[in-house]
């Protein structure tokens, strides 16, 4: 029986204890919040709850397979999952729209056909077989196989069959997700939609890799769900499964170095000056963070995937709203952008928020998150910059981009503002304070191509017997990503590093 000590507790670390205590590990937690869950929080007012993080659950069959695997309880009977369907309501800069079913293909296309003409859902059907073929090839390397040691060959490899694109008597075939959008689906409106799931992990079509195509591709072919409660009631299920398997939680302690003996990590120092003795240590905080916990020593080997410098955060902004919920509503709605190329610029560009942003809206039909029937919670977010200093010096920029957010909502609530109670905004700097990442940015799940920039670096490090868990390490960001980092994890520590993933 090892001893092994994890710190933090966000998602990816809180799923990597508890499948190492199943394995008859002695494991311990340092948290230096008073809560667990990372990023997945709520914020609760006048009986009104929020969900600050994500707030829906792409693959649940990641969180299934660990409550499989570390107890007799299934997830369902831990939390309740509810599919949404409508999957999404679309709101085109034209007014066009349309509401997509969940997990359907047929039916997309047909209400594609439908609200946008005829051939416009046979284009996007077509993609998604494409689509389809891209997460074929990359599902074990990308999310349940370690980081191959050779991961250049994901980076070098385009694995989206991209249709050829004559123009000038040349032949291309699409090495971005803007040109899989311009070439293959051509409607300005489907382009909308696709590259609005790469805008929603803060990519830039323009640069983020054909291979993203396999995001649009996750949430059509598996689903979406909402966890009744709030995402919050899902790290909730995880910590009280990790407290069963007898993992011990020591919240408000911060960890000021991990001590290395022999050229190994051998446990760690806390805030307090106590020393935790440990055989291993699995790391859930930012590459920055780690690299000032080993106080010089190189966390990561030459040749290695180096870490993501992501650029870009969130703002979200809680509404507490008077009247109920309007039977029908759906529960989530993209609002797109007026201008999808000013928003980019400005983004991607600039480096500023835009004036009139992609805005996602969340309308959960859900009791628990209102005082009563007669009000509706509802959840705004959009895509900005992450801040350089991480510092929110200048929070009226959010106080104005949260009035814009609420603006473009209109579109999608038409009543919006005679209902509005109050709102709160929160920013990066609020994202940098609970995950200590700089800046408040947030990580995007691995993708192969592009030379690697979106590959994430591999959970085993320089340093014997040190590990990383969570978004910033391979398999990278988003809620099923950080799980199987934790399975990984595990794997690598129990089966050392002949471990190959999951069969």
């Amino acid at each position: 029986m090892a001893r092994i000590a994890v710190i933090g507790a966000g998602m990816g670390a809180m799923a990597a204890a508890a499948r190492l205590a199943v394995a008859g590990h002695r494991v311990a937690v340092y948290e230096r919040a008073e809560t667990y869950g990372g990023a997945v929080r709520r914020f609760e007012r006048d009986g009104f709850g929020f969900d600050t993080g994500p707030g829906l659950l792409p693959l649940p069959a990641v969180y299934r397979d660990l409550f499989i695997k570390t107890g007799k309880e299934p997830l369902e009977a831990c939390v309740e999952l509810v599919q949404v369907d409508p999957s999404a309501r679309h709101v085109f800069a034209d007014g066009t729209e349309v509401s997509l079913p969940n997990a359907s293909r047929a039916g997309v296309v047909a209400a594609l056909d439908e609200a946008l003409g005829a051939g416009t859902g046979g284009r996007w059907g077509d993609f998604l077989v494409r689509a389809r073929e891209a997460w074929d090839r990359t599902r074990r390397p990308l999310l349940e196989e370690p980081l191959w040691p050779n991961w250049q060959v994901l980076a070098e490899r385009e694995p989206y069959p991209s249709v050829p694109h004559k123009r000038l008597l040349r032949t291309r075939r699409a090495g971005t997700l803007a040109e899989v959008g311009a070439w293959e689906l051509r409607d300005p409106r489907l382009v909308a939609l696709l590259e609005s799931h790469a805008l929603a992990y803060g990519l830039d079509p323009g640069a983020a890799p054909a291979s993203a195509a396999v995001l649009p591709y996750l949430e059509h072919a598996f689903g979406t769900w909402y966890v009744r409660g709030g995402t919050r009631e899902l790290a909730r299920a995880v910590h009280e499964r990790c407290v069963a398997r007898k993992v011990e939680f020591s919240f408000g302690a911060e960890v000021s170095a991990i001590l290395e003996k022999d050229g190994r990590a051998a446990g760690l120092e806390l805030a307090d000056g106590s020393v935790v003795e440990a055989d291993f240590v699995v790391s859930g905080v930012a590459p920055g963070v780690l690299d000032h916990l080993l106080r010089g020593t190189a966390v990561r080997g030459e040749g290695g995937v180096a870490p993501q410098r992501a650029a870009a955060s969130r703002l979200t902004v809680l509404l507490a709203l008077r009247g109920g919920r309007p039977e029908g509503a759906a529960h989530r709605t993209v609002v797109h952008a007026q201008d999808r190329a000013a928003e980019l610029d400005a983004l991607f560009g600039a480096g500023a928020p835009a004036a009139r942003p992609t805005v996602t809206v969340l309308r959960p039909d859900d009791p628990a998150l209102v005082p009563d029937a007669g009000h509706e919670a509802v959840t705004l977010s959009s895509t900005v910059p992450a801040q350089p200093d991480g510092s929110g010096a200048r929070p009226e920029i959010f106080d104005r981009q949260a009035e814009h957010l609420i603006t473009v909502a209109e579109r999608a609530v038409p009543d919006l503002r005679d209902r509005l109670l109050w709102h709160e905004v929160r920013t990066p700097a609020d994202i940098a304070e609970v995950t200590g990442v700089r800046g408040g940015a947030v990580p995007a799940p691995a993708l192969a191509a592009a030379r690697g920039r979106l590959l994430h670096p591999s959970n085993s490090t320089a340093v014997a017997g040190l590990f990383t868990v969570g978004g910033w390490s391979h398999p990278g960001g988003g809620l099923p990503h950080a799980g199987m980092s934790g399975a990984l994890v595990a794997g690598l520590i129990v089966e050392g590093p002949e471990f190959r993933g999951s069969q």
